[in-house]
Formats: structure tokens, C-alpha cells, sequence
């Protein structure tokens, strides 16, 4: 064999060899829909809310930063509202400060897929950020309602963090609330009360996960706290975050 036609089978067997690699490593991508709120009006207040900047950006960069695919949806598609709030300065870290900086990110959040528009076939897991907004919108709209069945009837996690669990609260598997009988977190009602808005959301998630025969538990207010059940994990507040993403992330390495 002359060297001219070694040279090109060495060439091709590399070239095959690094094409079917990318194809595995593509295969061994997960996937994850992060679903945000439309809702923008904070009851009757006239004031705006929205998702939370820190239960968005602190999941989605610990994800991403470790190979996972993020993509995300939400009940009107197009650009979801921001709780002004959470861009306050003292409601700021380390990951909103690199959304505030992360244009590609912001465009991306331009351009939320709607709920109707996405199958859980396509993803490994689903993830809710909170804020206030699903306290009106996620906990009844259809859609949503039935993207989580559908993602835990094909044994895939769902996750939630701080008022994100609203969502939950008319879910049903088999006849039954999802959250009957399990462990599960959420924005307390201590919590909400030093957030002065117990007269201003629609229910208290607290009451509501008890009320729906969930076995609800809570650290100390505003510190991390995040439950697991089976495919089900939630986080109490803002700063679990963190702790739900790594609960998740954990489930899908299994």
C-alpha cells in the first residue's frame, strides 16, 4: 500500500471516528423546558410581577455550565414579564448578574416557546421557576397542567422552586393530586407574610399543598430548603434554587 492511500484511510477513520463521537456526545445531551410565567399583575395591587430573576438564572447556569440543553416555554410564548422586584439590587447574585449581562440569554427569553408548542418527548425533565405570576396562571392553565402529567407519567422529574409549586395545585395522576402523599416545599406562609402579600395572592401555597393531602415541611424562612419524592422535587424559596437544580441534575445522571 502506498503512503498516499494509508494518509487517506488514516484521514477517513479519524473523521469517522470524531463524526460518531459528536453523535453520542449529542445523544447524551439531556435536556431540560424550563416553564416561566405570562402573568405580569400582582392581583389588584397595580403593581407588576412576573418570574423571579434568581429562581431563573441560578438553575439555568448551573445546568447549562454542566452540558444540559435549557430550553424554555410559557403560556403566551414571546418575552415573559420580570418581577421588577427581583431586579432590585439586594435580591442580586453572582448568576443574575451574569443574566444582566448575558445578551444571547435575554434574546432567548424573547422568544419562549408556548407550552402548546412543546412535547415532553423532546425533553428529560421539566423545571418551573417561581415568582409570583403562577400563583395566577400556571396553577390553572390546562396546558401546563397537562405537560407535567405527561412528564411524570413518563417517568421524567418535575421540579419546582418557591411559588413555581402553584403549578401543582391542580395536577392529578390517576385521579389523584400528584402531591397527595408526598414530600413536598414551597413558598411558606411565614414567607409570605413578610412579604406582606397573604391578602394580595389568589391562595397560600402552604395551605394549598396541605389542602391537596401533600406532606409539607419548610426550613427557616429565606434559608435553602428542597424536598425530593420519587420524580417530584421542590424548593422552598428563592434561595433553594440552587439545591433543586442539583436534586435534578442528580436524577438525571441515574
Amino acid at each position: 500500500m502506498n503512503k498516499i492511500a494509508l494518509f487517506a484511510i488514516i484521514a477517513f477513520t479519524a473523521s469517522s471516528i470524531s463524526t460518531t463521537a459528536q453523535k453520542l456526545n449529542k445523544k447524551q445531551m439531556k435536556k431540560v423546558l424550563f416553564v416561566l410565567t405570562s402573568h405580569d399583575k400582582l392581583g389588584d395591587t397595580g403593581e407588576k410581577t412576573g418570574f423571579w430573576t434568581e429562581e431563573f438564572a441560578v438553575p439555568y447556569y448551573t445546568l447549562i455550565d454542566q452540558g444540559y440543553i435549557v430550553e424554555i416555554a410559557s403560556p403566551l410564548g414571546g418575552q415573559p414579564p420580570i418581577d421588577p422586584k427581583s431586579n432590585d439590587p439586594s435580591a442580586a447574585t453572582e448568576d443574575t448578574k451574569r443574566f444582566d449581562a448575558d445578551l444571547a440569554l435575554q434574546e432567548k427569553l424573547k422568544h419562549t416557546h408556548k407550552i402548546t408548542d412543546v412535547n415532553q418527548k423532546d425533553f428529560d425533565a421539566v423545571f418551573y421557576p417561581g415568582g409570583h405570576g403562577p400563583m395566577w396562571d400556571l396553577a390553572v392553565d390546562q396546558n401546563s397542567i397537562a405537560l407535567i402529567e405527561s412528564f411524570y407519567n413518563h417517568k421524567k422529574p418535575v421540579s419546582f422552586v418557591c411559588h413555581a409549586p402553584a403549578a401543582l395545585k391542580n395536577v392529578k395522576i390517576d385521579g389523584s393530586y400528584l402531591v397527595k402523599d408526598k414530600k413536598v416545599t414551597g413558598f411558606s406562609n411565614t414567607e409570605e407574610e413578610g412579604v406582606g402579600l397573604t391578602k394580595v395572592v389568589p391562595f397560600l401555597l402552604e395551605d394549598a399543598l396541605k389542602a391537596n393531602g401533600g406532606e409539607y415541611s419548610k426550613g427557616a424562612d429565606w434559608a435553602p430548603y428542597a424536598v425530593e419524592d420519587g420524580l417530584l422535587i421542590t424548593g422552598q424559596n428563592p434561595a433553594s434554587s440552587k439545591l433543586v437544580a442539583e436534586k435534578l441534575m442528580a436524577q438525571l445522571k441515574k
